[in-house]
């Protein structure tokens, strides 16, 4: 072997691990916050971060600031991997255990609130980064008093609803279930496990089941506590220069600055990727819906398929949607980074054989 050659070859086997370096680097996110019925950090986006209307958003706003409201659909643990309750203390629940948004977890019965009733019901959970995973519903129990700090031992033991790579629609996961029958003021709690990914995202949303007769500590007001209203796309995108994390499957361009212990790490999401695709997987999500007046661990299997399903939407040309694939944002720096690697050693594998024909043909060989 020439030194040409050798050249050639430790340069090559130079730039492979330099590559991969860059592909490890670029680890894949999801964002998104339940939206019907609103969560709390959503109804306060919603408001305006800067001028909340309501009381509690306020009172959020100024415990937490105004970059927690921006940032709305990242309240997420990234190595979460099911451990929720290991990972969340009690009362930090609606912040997931995050000091930048611990004005979720403010113990007050007059958050904005959306009406509920008991029986079918359909949700709708905005992802502006959508990923295949599992969505688990769960409800306070009897006797939930919102003045006091949310405790996992106030939530129902097991979900009301769980389900598994929903329907996509609009930019929505849009799934069916069964509502227990309640009565009066409660919390809905969220956990979205990516499948592809130990990332986790969580929610809390303030629901009232018939009247809204003034629940209990929290300074509740003798009038009902406002209606909470799910930001508008138009809402969103006013609002996403100001955000720190990724919108509407478009690449991450800003820095996190969250300083506290939370396993949360740097996002950077699926560049050049555009997630349109509401795959046909509506008739087969797997959907478990518990509960009912009586027996709130009934189960009843496919509620989400009988709500009316629109045809489904097909990706981009020549793309693929990551929530079909269970892909991630590093996909597309591996293709990349992989065929910069071949090229590059191809033309110098080539170039170093060139330059031993020339000799060789000159002297008649």
């Amino acid at each position: 072997m020439t030194a040409r050659r050798t050249a050639a070859g430790i340069v090559v086997l130079g730039l492979v691990p330099l590559a991969l370096t860059g592909i490890a680097a670029a680890p894949a996110v999801a964002h998104g916050s339940l939206t019907d019925p609103v969560s709390r950090v959503a109804a306060c986006y919603a408001e305006g971060p800067e001028s909340p209307k309501s009381a509690a958003c306020r009172a959020a706003v100024a415990a937490s600031g105004t970059q927690a409201f921006y940032d709305w659909n990242e309240v997420n643990i990234a190595n979460a991997a099911g451990n929720h309750q290991q990972l969340i203390p009690d009362g930090k629940l609606c912040s997931a255990g995050r000091d930048k948004y611990k004005g979720l977890d403010l113990a007050r019965g007059d958050w904005p609130s959306s009406a509920m009733t008991a029986g079918n019901r359909t949700f709708r959970y905005k992802a502006t980064a959508p990923h295949k995973g599992s969505f688990e519903l769960y409800l306070t129990k009897d006797g939930y008093d919102p003045g006091k700090p949310l405790k996992w031992s106030d939530l129902e033991a097991k979900p009301f609803l769980k389900v598994t790579d929903p329907k996509l629609e609009n930019g929505e996961y849009v799934f069916g279930g069964i509502v227990p029958n309640k009565s009066g003021r409660h919390l809905i709690y969220s956990i979205w496990q990516r499948s592809d990914s130990p990332e986790a995202f969580y929610t809390c949303s303030d629901v009232v089941f018939g009247k809204d007769n003034g629940a209990a500590g929290g300074g509740t007001p003798a009038t009902p506590a406002p209606t909470a209203s799910a930001p508008t796309d138009e809402e969103i995108a006013d609002g996403a220069d100001k955000s720190t994390v990724e919108h509407n499957g478009h690449g991450d361009t800003g820095a996190h600055t969250d300083t506290t212990a939370d396993t949360t790490g740097a996002d950077t999401d699926n560049a050049g990727t555009d997630n349109t695709d509401t795959t046909a997987n509506a008739d087969t999500a797997d959907t478990e819906a518990y509960g009912d007046a009586n027996s709130p661990e009934t189960k009843a299997v496919g509620a989400a398929a009988e709500q009316p399903q629109p045809a489904a939407e097909q990706p981009a040309t020549g793309q693929q949607n990551l929530a079909e694939t269970g892909g991630s944002g590093a996909t597309s720096y591996l293709a990349i980074g992989g065929t910069s690697v071949l090229a590059i050693g191809a033309a110098l594998l080539f170039a170093a054989a060139r330059r031993r024909a020339v000799p060789s043909a000159r002297h008649g060989r």
